[in-house]
């Protein structure tokens, strides 16, 4: 089934938020496959907000092992508690960083990424997966963003 997303140019970053989740929800309410659901949320985001990346890593094995995502290539794997990601994973919460260079222990898979969001997915209680966001920009993300970003990874 295509699908199209209606994108409201113009719109504040909270409308942009408020019109994808419902557009969302629709396209992955009937789709049981969590890869398939990552890839099309990930699209959804690239393509609505011109984020530099987006894309999940899944627990496999004790690592986050690259998922579905768009944008230049990517860090394969990460150990627990490693760079942004790790530690997103580590301590079970959203993490924003406004300057990637003063993150300690930060992983740059790309050094054109300057600030950073990454939101832990759970399910029984576990993180399974975490939603990756990198900007080119500084100080790209806020609470606005946290709190739409978590709200559309409950969805998976």
């Amino acid at each position: 089934m295509a699908e199209e997303l209606k994108i409201k140019k113009g719109s504040t970053k909270e409308e942009l938020y408020l019109s994808l989740y419902p557009q969302l929800a629709s396209l992955i309410r009937d789709e049981e496959d969590l890869v398939a659901n990552m890839a099309n949320i990930s699209s959804a985001l690239k393509e609505t907000f011109n984020f530099f990346w987006v894309g999940f890593y899944r627990v496999i094995r004790e690592r986050l092992v690259l998922g579905p995502f768009q944008g230049p290539i990517a860090c394969t794997s990460i150990a627990f508690g490693k760079g942004v990601c790790g530690k997103a994973w580590k301590e079970e919460k959203t993490i924003i960083v406004p300057d990637v260079d003063q993150f300690p222990g930060h992983i740059a898979c790309s050094s054109l990424t300057r600030s950073e969001i990454v939101v832990p997915i759970k399910k029984d209680g576990d993180v399974i997966a975490i939603l990756d966001i990198d900007s080119e920009k500084l100080n790209s993300f806020d609470e606005i963003d946290a709190v739409n970003l978590e709200k559309i990874t409950l969805l998976l």
